[in-house]
């Protein structure tokens, strides 16, 4: 893809955002689209949202576990921003029409008190610069079609990233703990909807630990001339499926000790 593609790619997903009119498939408009290239897509994104008076206040982590991986053939995660308008306080409604076709994931949220980067980057690293974690959700949403209505063709790797890794929102619970006060790995939670169980799972599903998700994006990041910076929040990646929130929906994520969030769709 030439800049003026990925320019123009941006615009269409711009537009399905503030429409809620979703755009076609980009693989299928620019064949051999490289994931490059959705990076790129996703860079003249945010720098639309950021014209727009929106503020960068973290970075998102997806396609942490290998069943998610599996689905879409890939064998890495990928990355999204974070945006001010997004954040919403455990316990809100969301507006209806304000997403398209929402989903809620639980993660481990970790709050970073220093910058992060480097392609030497160490797990100890990870630990120093962060300065708490807490329970989260992640609000999922889609501006380009799930599958092509003509082919059947559904979404891959290439679209999701240029739709800044699907990220719409995120909701923190109030719960702060320090990174290394318990195992993360075996930090979970049951969410329910309508208060009915829907997933569960633990933290090591994200690469078998949520530090290590975290250590992949800073390292990723070294090769964009990116970092991590302090104050940001990294969501580190999901331990369960995501679940579909149509209007009506009460998310509850309960992760015992280490805390809960709810967030309601209107």
């Amino acid at each position: 893809m030439t800049p003026d593609q990925h320019a123009e790619a941006a615009e269409s997903l711009f537009r399905a955002e503030e429409t809620g009119q979703q755009c076609g498939l980009l693989s299928l408009q620019y064949p051999g689209m490289t994931l490059d290239d959705a990076y790129a897509v996703q860079k003249a994104l945010v720098s639309l949202k950021l014209a727009s008076g929106r503020q960068k206040i973290g970075w998102k982590i997806g396609l942490t576990s290998r069943a998610m991986q599996d689905a879409l053939k890939i064998d890495t995660p990928d990355s999204g921003v974070l945006l001010d308008d997004m954040l919403f306080e455990s316990g809100a409604t969301v507006p209806a029409g304000r997403f398209i076709q929402p989903r809620i994931e639980a993660e481990i949220a970790f709050v970073m008190k220093s910058p992060l980067a480097g392609e030497d980057c160490t797990r100890a690293d990870v630990l120093v610069a962060t300065d708490h974690v807490a329970p989260s959700l992640e609000i999922l949403d889609t501006r380009i079609q799930r599958a092509d209505p003509a082919t059947g063709q559904a979404r891959i790797i290439t679209d999701t990233i240029s739709d800044n890794a699907a990220n719409a929102g995120i909701v923190l619970g109030r719960e702060r703990h320090s990174v290394d006060a318990q195992d993360l790995r075996w930090t979970g939670a049951i969410v329910s909807r309508n208060s009915t169980v829907e997933e569960t799972g633990l933290g090591a599903g994200v690469l078998n630990d949520p530090v290590t998700s975290v250590l992949w994006l800073a390292r990723c990041m070294a090769s964009y001339g990116q970092q991590i910076e302090a104050g940001d929040i990294v969501l580190s990646g999901s331990f369960i499926r995501p679940i579909e929130c149509p209007s009506g929906s009460k998310i509850t994520a309960d992760f015992g000790p280490f805390g809960s969030v709810d967030i309601s769709f209107a």
